[in-house]
């Protein structure tokens, strides 16, 4: 699975640390999700996705082979 992660923390300058203080996660947690290492719950992508304000479809996108 892709996700934005990244690109949505660097638009609204937040780093690793700040953002899994938000989730309430690890910032190990984050760098494992935005490596494509670890593929988060439905509860934290919504999370995530409610902190940048957006919806989980625009952070995650799923690859052929995630089909």
């Amino acid at each position: 699975m892709k996700n934005t992660i990244k690109v949505e923390r660097a638009k609204q300058n937040i780093t690793q640390g700040e953002l899994a203080e938000k989730a309430n996660v690890s910032r190990q947690t984050i760098n494992a999700i935005e490596l494509g290492k670890f593929i988060p719950s439905t509860l934290l992508a919504l999370k995530i996705a409610r902190i940048f304000g957006t919806t989980v479809e625009q952070l995650f996108t799923l690859e052929p082979h995630d089909e």
